[in-house]
């Protein structure tokens, strides 16, 4: 069975105060898209449909060597729901199942993504979501179940009755339906609601209403739900994910001090044994040996090598200097 998704990256960066995409503004050293998309190929997507608008040349390009991703454009944004619906052509012939997320989640992972499409299969559900427990839900689309714990609806924020806004159960934007079924809610998408848009959560509702079955599952941790709208948000979840970076690394056999004064952008290699002093720098894509000691003080360029056994000091690689006592 076939296994796409949809990411809606047309977003501008009002929020931001930003002529870039906000798509393309990095965490750790990384666009946040690619992250959205490493989790989706990780799940076992076959292609990826990007659903682009504000600053499409830029996105397009920095995602020019992909050859997985189908570019959809989103002339004008009229919500959500009309974002996803721009990839309906793509999907008319597609039998299998497709996520749907936001291209500002860059925390999502693969393996989220996997627990969510099994329950999707096993059920023999229509339309499934990953949903998280918020102690403070405000902002997010409330998820709402009848007594027996059966979903109901998405209800947005702004939509929201007093009661409705008290439920911590939330939708953090992980979809998983199948293609003809999404093309089925699709077509009976409406925008009666305060803010005039096409709202993609009402998908489940569309689908639960016409008797279809809709699956909620509640596999997301509260760090995973986070997302970029503006400055602050994205130091949060730079944050986050630098911290994920490190505990990788300490568990693959890596020392690293004072991790609170280090910062290692993401898919760096680093060997067996290595240690990683304060105050140092490691850039995206560096290629670091076994049994390497690393500052204090160091900065290590992007994508740069360094043999096995070297120290490196301010810029500097040099041959590791065996261990004297006093």
């Amino acid at each position: 069975m076939s296994l796409s998704a949809i990411i809606l990256a047309a977003g501008r960066s009002t929020r931001m105060k930003s002529a870039l995409p906000k798509v393309l503004h990095e965490i750790c050293g990384r666009p946040m898209l690619d992250y959205v998309l490493t989790a989706c190929f990780d799940a076992g997507c076959e292609k990826v449909m990007v659903v682009v608008g504000h600053g499409k040349e830029e996105v397009m390009s920095a995602f020019a060597h992909e050859k997985r991703i189908v570019w959809v454009e989103q002339a004008e944004q009229l919500g959500t729901g009309h974002a996803a619906r721009m990839c309906q052509s793509h999907l008319l012939n597609q039998s299998g199942d497709v996520f749907i997320l936001t291209g500002d989640g860059p925390l999502i992972r693969g393996q989220v993504l996997r627990t969510l499409l099994n329950a999707h299969r096993e059920e023999h559900a229509a339309g499934s979501m990953a949903t998280a427990m918020l102690d403070n839900p405000f902002g997010y689309g409330r998820v709402v179940r009848d007594a027996e714990g059966n979903f109901i609806e998405i209800v947005e924020e702004l939509d929201a009755s007093p009661e409705q806004r008290e439920i911590r159960e939330v939708f953090p934007s992980y979809y998983c339906i199948k293609a003809q079924e999404l093309c089925f809610a699709f077509d009976r998408l409406t925008n009666n609601n305060k803010k005039r848009e096409y709202y993609l959560t009402d998908v489940f509702g569309i689908l639960r209403q016409a008797g279809k079955k809709v699956v909620a599952v509640q596999a997301v941790a509260i760090e995973d739900t986070l997302a970029v709208n503006d400055r602050q948000q994205q130091a949060d979840v730079d944050a986050i994910m630098q911290d994920r970076i490190q505990r990788q690394l300490r568990e693959a056999g890596i020392s690293i001090v004072a991790g609170d004064t280090v910062y290692i952008e993401s898919g760096v290699s680093i060997g067996r044994d290595t240690i990683i002093h304060p105050f140092s720098h490691i850039g995206r894509d560096a290629s670091i040996g076994s049994n390497c000691v690393v500052g204090p003080f160091a900065a290590i360029s992007r994508q740069a090598s360094i043999p096995d056994n070297s120290t490196v000091v301010g810029n500097d690689v040099l041959p590791l200097q065996p261990w004297r006592s006093a």
